[in-house]
């Protein structure tokens, strides 16, 4: 398995080399950005934070990632204040002799949490007096050969973004409303992307070696992706899609000494559904379907938006003495209006649904979802929605969590919904924000009931300048009786404290 990615590229260096040889793959004007050989986007962002969110794990000095009171230790009750901020450079190379042919695209990331550490090495840190940490991590590092205007094929360490359009350009806005929006995939990692338009017609096509362990060993983790849309009209198109994941890893690998995959620690930090195979070696082969769509889901086009997508999942996994068949179910509905003159003048309602499993795997079966997050931690980021704390928010640095952070919600399944409305106060200067959440279970845990939680937020946002935004956040989440349960709560005997949050935060986009 180890020699396909290897293959596969090869194939696509090929048909490189082929379609750089025909006619009319290249126009006669220049392209006018190729004038600039490098280029660059910065994003800077800080935020100060008052809440009752904290570990209880010491030695994670803040950097926490997953689901409150999971194995990262996240409790509530004591409060917590700090101030932390992220840089990330997006840099690009395009030598004038290659004429666009090829780029070389790269981005890196330097986070750290103000008077954490000093005169060390490691990531998330740098940030205390003295600084001199050496800090930089490295998201992507990739090649992009563009044989023809409408072709891209990205090669080396890459994004896996369950969205059919090419990363490097298209807006975060788009990412996360259409598509399958982050909830399924949505991460970095290494492959080879294509990525080729026709007409009204889009295609898609990955092969990802998400890990490769002992390099002479079957024991890899690879990923293949097939996806496809057409646009009916100018506003509405709609897509299919196909990932098949074959899984030899046996829990080797991944984050620290948690491990990935279907039986591995992780799985309590990231709060997704683990097999519980306990010492048994395991393979897996697993199937998504499914189907995704939209229509101006920004409302730059007219008064009424809409986006959604339903996913399945399906297949196999095995150890030498028990086989478990997998399906589960995911759906999303997002529907917009926009009332007034701007953009910015909206509401809109949010739903998704996930089916769930009762009973572990005793019967043989896995009725719920799986995504990224079985895999890496964070390896899908469904935070588009508009909620903080019931769901996971964007605006963050070294701590992402949410009472549900993956819509599986430990194999238990999801029903959420969020309601959102939005006003400019002073056109494009002044915004002002609200939603409110709830969300339940299909599945109940033992000791506890359906109902995970209800939240409502605030955000304020006052634009500086183009590109540079002031906000304000505040967010409470009203803890409902699934948290009744020990299995879910931290394994504390009374529902735990109501989580809230209070952040100010600068954001600014560098071009």
């Amino acid at each position: 398995m180890k020699r396909i990615i290897p293959f596969v590229f090869f194939v696509f260096s090929l048909g490189i080399n082929l379609l750089a040889q025909t006619g009319g793959d290249f126009p006669e004007e220049k392209i006018k950005e190729d004038k600039n050989e490098f280029k660059f986007i910065g994003y800077y962002y800080m935020r100060s934070e008052i809440s009752n969110t904290y570990p209880t794990n010491e030695f994670l000095k803040g950097q926490i990632v997953g689901r409150l009171f999971g194995g990262n230790t996240t409790k509530t009750g004591s409060d917590s204040r700090f101030t932390e901020q992220r840089f990330i450079p997006i840099i690009a190379y395009t030598p004038r002799l290659f004429d666009g042919w090829a780029t070389m695209r790269m981005s890196f990331e330097f986070d750290w949490t103000w008077g954490d550490a000093n005169y060390g090495a490691g990531g998330n840190f740098g940030g205390a007096f003295g600084a001199d940490f050496v800090n930089m991590q490295t998201q992507n590092l990739f090649i992009e050969f563009r044989p023809q205007r409408n072709l891209f094929i990205n090669a080396g360490l890459t994004r896996i973004f369950d969205n059919i359009r090419v990363p490097a350009y298209t807006f975060t806005d788009d990412l996360i409303t259409t598509g399958y929006r982050l909830a399924i995939w949505g991460s970095d990692g290494t492959g080879v992307a294509g990525h080729y338009y026709l007409n009204d017609q889009r295609f898609k096509f990955g092969a990802y070696q998400l890990y490769e362990n002992n390099v002479d060993q079957n024991d890899d983790v690879s990923l293949f992706e097939l996806d496809y849309e057409y646009d009916f009209d100018i506003k509405n198109s709609a897509g299919l899609t196909l990932y098949y994941l074959r899984d030899r890893g046996n829990a080797e690998g991944g984050v620290s000494i948690l491990g990935q995959g279907l039986n591995s620690g992780l799985s309590n930090y990231n709060g997704v559904f683990n097999f519980n195979f306990g010492n048994n070696d395991y393979t897996a082969d697993i199937i998504w379907l499914g189907t995704h769509f939209h229509g101006d889901p920004l409302l730059k086009q007219g008064r009424f938006g809409y986006s959604g997508f339903v996913i399945s999942n399906f297949g196999n996994a095995k150890t030498e003495i028990q086989s478990v068949d997998i399906f589960g179910l995911a759906a999303n509905l997002r529907l917009a209006y926009k009332y007034g003159k701007n953009t910015n003048d909206y509401v809109s309602a949010d739903g998704v649904f996930s089916t769930g499993d009762d009973n572990n795997i005793s019967d043989g079966k896995y009725s719920g979802v799986l995504t990224g997050n079985n895999w890496t931690a964070p390896g899908a980021v469904f935070f588009s929605h508009g909620l903080y704390l019931l769901l996971p928010h964007g605006n963050v640095v070294n701590r992402f969590t949410g009472a549900v952070i993956d819509i599986q919600n430990i194999g238990y399944g999801l029903m959420a919904g969020s309601l959102t409305g939005s006003y400019d106060i002073i056109p494009n200067k002044l915004k002002i924000k609200s939603s409110l959440g709830i969300g339940a279970s299909p599945v109940t845990p033992a000791g506890g009931g359906s109902l995970i939680g209800t939240e409502f937020n605030f955000n304020l946002l006052y634009k500086l300048r183009v590109f540079m935004d002031l906000e304000l956040h505040a967010a409470y989440l009203k803890l409902g009786d699934f948290y009744d349960s020990q299995a879910v709560n931290g394994g504390i005997p009374v529902r735990p404290d109501d989580p809230w949050v209070l952040f100010a935060s600068l954001k600014w986009i560098m071009f």
